[in-house]
């Protein structure tokens, strides 16, 4: 099982677990598709958040291998944000290749995704200060 060095371990100051600390003697645990039901609580979508932050900081929009990543907190976000990036897919297999789907990840999650430029409070264009 790879480990991602320098991958968070968990979302800070809470339990909320990014990645596993060793292979399961038994196998990967299977990846499924978790539905996300509109009244889930704010902690769940920020860890959400945090760990597709973490994904995309990490990996961008290059394949990566499973490894150590914790598959309940990829579960949320497999299927949609998160796809397999090889066919035939083997969802118990640490060593599946998965990717980012910029475009569901972007919708889901613009936060993530927003530039220095795009949170900017005050603009200049027109205003003359002399």
């Amino acid at each position: 099982m790879l480990k991602h060095r320098g991958f968070p371990g968990r979302l800070p100051s809470t339990d909320y677990q990014f990645t596993i600390r060793r292979a399961n003697k038994d196998g990967a645990t299977r990846l499924i598709a978790r539905e996300r039901y509109a009244d889930r609580k704010m902690a769940d979508r920020r860890a959400d958040s945090a760990f597709m932050a973490a994904l995309w900081n990490h990996f961008g929009e290059e394949p990566f291998e499973r490894g150590n990543l914790d598959a309940g907190r990829l579960s949320w976000l497999f299927g949609r944000e998160v796809v397999p990036a090889e066919q035939p897919f083997d969802p118990e297999s640490y060593e599946a290749l998965l990717k980012i789907d910029v475009a569901r990840a972007r919708a889901s999650f613009p936060e993530v995704f927003e530039t220095e430029e795009d949170t900017q409070p005050w603009q200049d264009d027109e205003e003359d200060w002399d």
